[in-house]
């Protein structure tokens, strides 16, 4: 398999990002992935076995950034523990303003997938998921907040009910009251403490 640092990989991978973000994973053929590249599906195959191993691949170049940008959202903001939990999700309603907003990807990707638990991209999802969860556990633990595993849980618990009912609605306010349940969860195992 060729480095996972290729520009021709990473090439393949930006498109197919593009596209499997704006139309789902199934409503995108590797014909598709291959002709937004500007190459041959043969080119493509020579650098991902499958469309699955693509999807994983597509996935996994999000996790990171993502990540980043919450973390930077939660360091950046004033106050408390509380009141940085609830900037990222006041960030997250501010992105989900924007009209090309579709959700997070990793869930979409998981409900497309939801038949196959064993698929790549659904073991992606997962190790992303976990690493928001043990990164927040970190920082409320550094903060002195009470149970802070249980508290995290619940946080992602909220963020992606949020999600999910953004799907529905399309209106960000969902996650902005998920938001404010999160910093009044935060207040609470804060006061436990004293």
């Amino acid at each position: 398999m060729p480095e996972a640092t290729s520009p021709t990989r990473k090439r393949i991978v930006d498109a197919a990002t593009k596209l499997f973000y704006a139309e789902g994973i199934g409503r995108v053929s590797v014909d598709a992935v291959a002709e937004k590249a500007g190459l041959t599906k043969r080119t493509l195959y020579y650098h991902f076995k499958s469309k699955d191993d693509l999807i994983a691949a597509y996935l996994d170049g999000r996790d990171q950034p993502n990540l980043k940008q919450m973390a930077g959202w939660f360091d950046a903001a004033e106050g408390g523990a509380d009141r940085k939990v609830e900037a990222i999700f006041t960030n997250l309603a501010r992105v989900a303003r924007h009209p090309r907003w579709k959700g997070c990807g990793f869930l979409r990707t998981a409900a497309e997938l939801a038949a196959m638990p064993g698929h790549p991209a659904v073991r992606a999802g997962s190790r992303h998921k976990a690493k928001f969860e043990t990164w927040l556990v970190a920082e409320l633990l550094g903060r002195g907040i009470g149970e802070p595993q249980i508290l995290a849980r619940e946080i992602v618990l909220l963020m992606d009910g949020a999600f999910s009912i953004m799907l529905i609605h399309r209106n960000p306010d969902y996650i902005e009251a998920a938001g404010h349940a999160a910093a009044t969860l935060v207040r609470a195992r804060s006061l436990s403490r004293d």
